[in-house]
């Protein structure tokens, strides 16, 4: 173990990576790249204009800005110097985008002027501006926004570089991080933060089953402002030194190039952009990169594929800063932990309990996952301690799961989505992984919806509405579920699109309800 495995900054770790490997390339993408010492110098810089414009330690700064080498180090500069990254994303709309602008108390806001045909700044009615803007009720926190090409661009003052080194060696890994909003598929967005110290503890104890190290150059299309780019990619990177590849906007041609311009070996996105780009690379003429395991499955060649299940499913949230459940991405686990998630990182405690009482049940009951650790979120935006963790310092995550006698952990969806269907429980995540297994079946999305008969199970699938039928379907759902579990209602799509989410990515099952409902008349 080196010291750069222990840092616990981010300014401790960005000058560390650059003394140890000045020339490694840290960020790539399709347009410009940086190496670990061109990271450490230019965010010092940009840190100092930081410090100028009147941001400091505590400052929490709005990022609303797409992937590339900018956010990065945007999202470096402002953390180094102690002041609280607020990643937004792009595909808010201007109410979503106040209510989180109000909940994490945002001071200072860094966005693009234009990113896919919206000016968000337009959209919210805010003016970039150097000088402080006057009160606004609707934003009380906010005194600045700024445009990200004209801090960029700025000269720093020599006396605000003065205080840089004076101002990052105040921070500490007890120190705020990063509010990292999060929402389920219901309910309001939640302003998660997490401290330097627990952030990269987390990152850390999963690298080695992700497969994550100083040779890794890993491609990761999700945005950097959810904690699955965030975490699983830019600190990551970092924390490995390792190279991040990332894109604003993926398409197959952009995408198989990065891929071969840059020598990635490791492919981390959405299990669909898999499939689509290795169908591409086919037909395009473009060779795939040999890839490592633990990249996913429809990238590697047919004879490198794991089996079904014999891979852990890294299993984590927000409030987890990404996975802390897993097993060695290049290795099968035992048979009898097939279809788990792994077993629990180094540094989190799992706990499942029952939902009713909140005490402990025993292996292989389903109940409550709770957390606790070193790990976990240190708070909520506007929310008390005694709100989120029990009284011996659990976090209830709202997922149902059992843990076997080896400590493996199994999913078991939502509390909140567990359905009855005749006094007998369904549990949709079950339903629909069942569903994934039959032939041709991509994607595939279960909820309850009411009908006139009572409560029942419907789902929309992706699959080859051409050749599948809904017949054919429910006779090979026969062979993988109880019959009370086969869906009543069932929608064939070609493509995930059509699937409602939410500003956060996540599947928003108001949204499929209504949609399976419409289906069902």
């Amino acid at each position: 173990m080196t010291d750069t495995d222990t840092v616990a900054t981010m300014d401790g770790l960005i000058r560390a990576r650059a003394a140890a490997a000045p020339d490694a390339t840290m960020v790539v993408d399709p347009g410009s790249y940086l190496t670990y010492a061109e990271l450490d110098t230019a965010t010092q810089n940009l840190a100092a204009t930081l410090i100028g414009r009147g941001v400091g330690k505590g400052t929490r700064v709005g990022l609303l800005m797409p992937n590339g080498t900018e956010w990065v180090r945007f999202a470096v500069a402002v953390t180094r110097i102690g002041a609280v990254l607020v990643p937004l994303s792009t595909l808010l709309r201007p109410p979503e985008l106040r209510t989180q602008l109000r909940v994490a108390a945002v001071q200072y806001l860094i966005a693009v002027e234009e990113f896919r045909g919206r000016r968000h700044l337009d959209e919210l009615e805010l003016t970039p501006a150097r000088e402080p803007m006057p009160p606004d009720p609707a934003l009380p926190a906010l005194r600045g926004v700024q445009l990200a090409a004209d801090l960029l661009t700025e000269t720093p003052d020599h006396r605000a570089a003065a205080v840089l080194d004076a101002l990052t060696a105040t921070v500490t890994p007890a120190d705020p991080l990063a509010v990292m909003f999060t929402s389920g598929s219901r309910g309001m967005p939640k302003g998660v933060i997490h401290s330097h110290g627990n952030a990269f503890g987390a990152v850390r104890s999963g690298l080695a089953s992700r497969c994550v190290d100083a040779g890794t150059r890993l491609y990761l299309p999700m945005p950097l402002f959810w904690v699955g780019g965030f975490g699983g990619g830019l600190l990551s990177a970092l924390a490995a030194g390792a190279t991040l590849v990332t894109e604003a906007t993926p398409t197959d041609r952009s995408t198989l190039a990065l891929l071969r311009d840059h020598g990635v070996t490791l492919f981390r996105g959405w299990p669909d952009q898999a499939r689509t780009l290795a169908r591409r690379a086919g037909e395009l003429g473009v060779e795939i990169p040999p890839l490592h395991a633990g990249s996913l499955d429809a990238m590697l060649p047919p004879d490198r594929r794991p089996r079904p299940g014999a891979r852990a499913n890294l299993f984590g949230m927000t409030e987890s800063f990404g996975p802390y459940c897993g097993y060695p991405a290049d290795t099968d686990m035992r048979p009898a932990a097939w279809g788990s998630c792994g077993r629990p990182f180094g540094g989190m405690e799992v706990r499942i309990a029952n939902p009713e009482d909140g005490l402990p049940v025993p292996p292989g009951e389903v109940g409550v996952i709770q957390l606790r650790g070193p790990h976990t979120l240190r708070g909520m935006c506007r929310r008390g301690r005694e709100q989120l963790f029990t009284r011996d310092g659990f976090y209830s995550t709202g997922d149902l799961g059992h843990v076997d006698d080896a400590g493996f952990l199994f999913h078991h969806g939502r509390s909140d989505d567990m359905v009855k269907i005749s006094g007998a429980t369904v549990y949709p995540t079950e339903v629909e992984a069942a569903l994934r297994t039959l032939a041709g079946v991509s994607a595939a999305f279960v909820t309850d919806i009411a009908a006139p008969q009572g409560i029942c199970v419907a789902a929309a699938v992706v699959c080859d509405t051409a050749t599948i039928t809904v017949v054919r379907l429910r006779r090979a759902a026969r062979e993988v579920l109880s019959s009370f579990k086969i869906p009543t209602v069932w929608l064939l799509l070609n493509s995930e699109d059509a699937i409602p989410r939410g500003s956060t990515g996540k599947v928003d099952i108001h949204g499929l309800r209504d949609m399976l409902a419409a289906a069902a008349r």
